[in-house]
């Protein structure tokens, strides 16, 4: 049986709180299979993101992940692992593309400078190796090598996020975490992001976590959806059963929610 990339087990996790803790993280298990995209839905504030930073080891106090939590990636417990070993775990294992791109460029480096940065930490490589390779990988992302003396204010939204999206590719990972990436761009750029990022994990076989709280965009590009509600995964199965036939409650409740565009509302029990 191949080893999943992710496999999270008994996920707990609580926000420290002066008087009481918030319980945001209730149990939660699942795992992510070579080459899956796997997304996670629900409502802002039922835990998705939180799990995006234990994940990737970003959670900061008051976030506290309790004992008996488990986060393997490719076999190793990500919850063991010192400094020095988080350094070489970040990039090269798990990177994480974040809802806003320009909280993730710095505004006064040039495009080929933020490449430079990433890779000459990590490999040591000399800055024309990196700036062959910041271009291979604009290349993937539809941007012309060009784009490598800009700035990131002079890009565009959707073209910025296809820029981290990039470099975090620059060391191939085998785990891409993309919270809420397109929550700011227009539907057009969004499902152009999407497309992309699904042919580029099929072509170089990363794993793919993708949190968001529009069920419909994640749809059309899941393999498999767990459903998240109040820090507890009520439901996860392929992404085609989601769609045509939720099983739980809370499921079905999401999709009625959604404005559509031709007949009638989804409302209560959804037939296959």
């Amino acid at each position: 049986m191949t080893t999943p990339v992710l496999s999270v087990r008994n996920l707990n996790i609580d926000y420290i709180g002066a008087e009481t803790d918030f319980h945001a993280v209730k149990g939660v298990s699942f795992d992510i299979a070579p080459g899956e995209l796997f997304g996670l839905a629900g409502e802002s504030g039922c835990g998705k993101s939180t799990i995006a930073f234990a994940v990737s080891r970003l959670h900061r106090p008051p976030a506290l992940i309790r004992k008996g939590s488990q986060i393997l990636v490719d076999g190793r417990d990500v919850l063991t692992l010192d400094d020095a070993e988080l350094r070489k775990f970040r990039w090269r294992e798990v990177a994480m593309v974040f809802q806003s791109a320009m909280n993730s460029l710095n505004p006064v480096l040039t495009i080929e400078d933020q490449f430079y940065d990433v890779l000459r930490t990590h490999t040591g490589i000399s800055r024309a190796k990196a700036r062959t390779r910041a271009a291979e990988l604009l290349k993937l992302v539809d941007i012309s090598p060009d784009r490598l003396s800009a700035y990131p204010h002079q890009c565009s939204g959707g073209m910025r996020q296809r820029i981290v999206i990039a470099i975090c590719l620059a060391l191939n990972p085998k785990l891409l975490i993309m919270d809420e990436p397109t929550t700011a761009l227009d539907v057009v750029v969004q499902r152009e992001i999407l497309q992309r990022i699904d042919v580029l994990r099929k072509q170089l076989g990363f794993s793919v976590l993708f949190i968001t709280h529009d069920l419909s965009l994640m749809v059309q590009v899941s393999d498999r959806i767990g459903i998240m509600l109040e820090g507890e995964l009520v439901e996860v199965n392929d992404a085609q059963t989601i769609y045509r036939a939720p099983q739980h409650a809370y499921t079905r409740k999401l999709w009625a929610s959604m404005p559509r565009l031709h007949g009638t509302q989804i409302t209560g029990e959804v037939t296959p």
